[in-house]
């Protein structure tokens, strides 16, 4: 049976990629999108890419019969979610993209993002949206809260390591550049092209970046103490994808064992043979993830490089592959699609 699917906030980036993805998906139906300072817009109009589509105009919140859907995005901005996920029916099972419901924490949301958390009665309930480690979870849930991109591609490299103990936990360095999409939609001075264009810059250096709160939680879980990694984004100027480089201390030929192990029986998530290292280009626009292992120079150090599109496997092919599992389908459903290249 077909499954009716509302999107919350879908004049954003990560509206449209879920747009995207579901036009094509096999067992799902957009029956609602909404978007509060474009209500009463076409999609066409909001985004010329998707006119071939036969889609619902853009519309309020308030205005959608939630009765008829089976499973609502939330990709709201950061706090929005919060105040509109607690309105919305208890039966309705939600994924959320922003970051409102990610850390299990109300204390540390309040630390990373400023202000106390709004509904702290849904926290309880939200499965952090990690696909691959949380995979049962989710198929049960109600509520999942989709992890930040960055997160998602420094967890991929690290989680499994932490775990088998195979890395000196105290000595884990994360370096990670993202394309500008990963800022989202609103207009920023520093996203402007001339601002961005020709170069690089590094930004919430020294621990201050938000997506440090999933990682402490995370890999503190696995570690069974607590984690702090050291990271630092950097600004690219494409507009999409992530690439991730660890440094860290642990024999190689041993990290691409445990990863091999972990991995293998993913459909999504590729390690690559050793001492190969991946591109963005070659995950552009997928739900893919590629993950390559280098032995160092120093004896007893390697470095991990992992890819992906921060857009799709970071934020809204994470999104829609944790639906397929809250409504019993296929996992893989509507996101096989060969990656976009040159």
């Amino acid at each position: 049976m077909t499954k009716s699917i509302a999107i919350l906030g879908a004049s954003g980036y990560t509206g449209g990629e879920l747009v995207r993805l579901i036009s094509t998906h096999p067992d799902m139906r957009i029956t609602a999108l909404t978007g509060e300072r474009k209500a009463g817009q076409p999609m066409a109009q909001v985004f010329p890419f998707l006119r071939h589509l036969d889609l619902p105009d853009l519309c309020r919140i308030e205005e959608v019969d939630f009765s008829a859907i089976d499973l609502a995005f939330c990709a709201l901005p950061h706090a929005t979610s919060q105040a509109v996920i607690k309105t919305l029916p208890r039966d309705l099972k939600i994924v959320d993209l922003s970051a409102d419901f990610r850390l299990r924490d109300v204390a540390e949301y309040e630390k990373w993002y400023g202000k106390p958390h709004a509904a702290p009665e849904l926290q309880a309930e939200a499965v952090y949206g990690l696909t691959e480690f949380y995979r049962e979870e989710i198929r049960a849930a109600r509520l999942v809260a989709g992890t930040g991109c960055n997160a998602a591609t420094g967890l991929y490299i690290l989680r499994p390591l932490v775990e088998a103990g195979c890395i000196d936990l105290d000595r884990i360095i994360l370096d990670l550049k993202c394309g500008v999409s990963g800022a989202g939609r609103a207009l920023k001075e520093n996203l402007l092209h001339a601002e961005l264009s020709e170069g690089t810059q590094a930004y919430a250096v020294g621990g201050t970046h938000r997506h440090l709160g999933e990682f402490d939680q995370e890999l503190s879980l696995v570690a069974g103490r607590d984690l702090r990694i050291g990271f630092t984004p950097h600004l690219l100027p494409m507009n999409r994808g992530i690439l991730a480089t660890a440094w860290l201390d642990g024999d190689a030929r041993e990290i691409h064992e445990v990863l091999h192990a972990r991995y293998c029986a993913e459909s999504m998530i590729h390690l690559l043979p050793f001492g190969t290292t991946p591109s963005t280009h070659d995950v552009r626009g997928s739900n893919f993830v590629h993950i390559g292992v280098v032995g160092d120079r120093v004896p007893g150090r390697a470095l991990v490089v992992a890819a992906l599109d921060n857009l799709c496997k970071g934020s809204s092919g994470q999104a829609v592959q944790n639906a397929n599992l809250m409504l019993g389908l296929d996992e893989s459903s509507g996101l096989m699609g060969a990656p976009l290249f040159p």
